[in-house]
């Protein structure tokens, strides 16, 4: 189960559900991966809905890291993920918004 006060995120992938986590090192990783000069940068990016499938990939794969998943990222690319598409933009999303903001 995901705990939101440590900005996690529960993805059920492959029929089985995958707890994703930005962590600081995870998201340094995804400034280069996405090229982006900066945390502010990247939000903006998602909050203005200028990203795209392989961002949504590139942000679940810095949460399984950060997560401590034992799952391949790489095997992310050919997975079944429950929901489909629009989970998967959701649960990127979602990651983004708990690494910078408190849950209510």
């Amino acid at each position: 189960m995901a705990n939101p006060w440590r900005g996690e995120v529960t993805l059920v992938i492959n029929g089985a559900p995958q707890v994703m986590r930005l962590t600081l090192g995870a998201l340094a990783g995804l400034e280069t991966a996405l090229d982006e000069p900066s945390l502010v940068a990247l939000v903006e990016r998602f909050e203005q809905g200028r990203f795209g499938s392989a961002d949504v990939l590139a942000v679940l794969k810095a949460g399984l890291l950060g997560g401590g998943c034992s799952l391949d990222p790489a095997a992310l690319d050919h997975a079944e993920i429950e929901g489909g598409p629009m989970r998967a933009a959701r649960a990127a999303a979602e990651l983004i918004a708990r690494a910078f903001v408190v849950p209510a």
